[in-house]
């Protein structure tokens, strides 16, 4: 099986607030797609990011979001200098270097840099 489309759901207490804080800290336009009252969707190029208002599952360990970016010690002081709360970069010499941002209700996506 080869994927043509990702789709990563991040369950969210509050979607409008969630959407705001999304389009903060990526840079983000308004959603591409709202196909029901309680979807936010954002065409991200490689994968889709799928807002859904689900209070009961917001924060909850479990949810594993990883994205591949060409640096992420840039990556991780961009996000902190819009004070966004980031995990200190962790360096695995010759493997990776990873940290993750942490959105406001407390679901944490890491940002991974491949050394090898």
């Amino acid at each position: 099986m080869k994927p043509r489309a990702i789709t990563v759901g991040v369950p969210v207490r509050d979607l409008d607030a969630a959407i705001r804080w999304y389009q903060a800290a990526f840079d983000l336009g308004e959603p591409d797609q709202r196909p029901m009252d309680d979807l936010a969707e954002f065409d991200l190029g490689p994968f889709w990011l799928q807002l859904a208002h689900a209070p009961e599952l917001a924060g909850r360990e479990g949810i594993s979001v990883n994205l591949s970016v060409e640096n992420a010690t840039e990556q991780r002081e961009a996000f902190a200098a819009r004070g966004l709360e980031v995990s200190a970069l962790q360096r695995f010499e010759g493997v990776v270097e990873f940290f993750e941002l942490t959105d406001l209700d407390g679901n944490k996506i890491g940002f991974v840099t491949e050394l090898a």
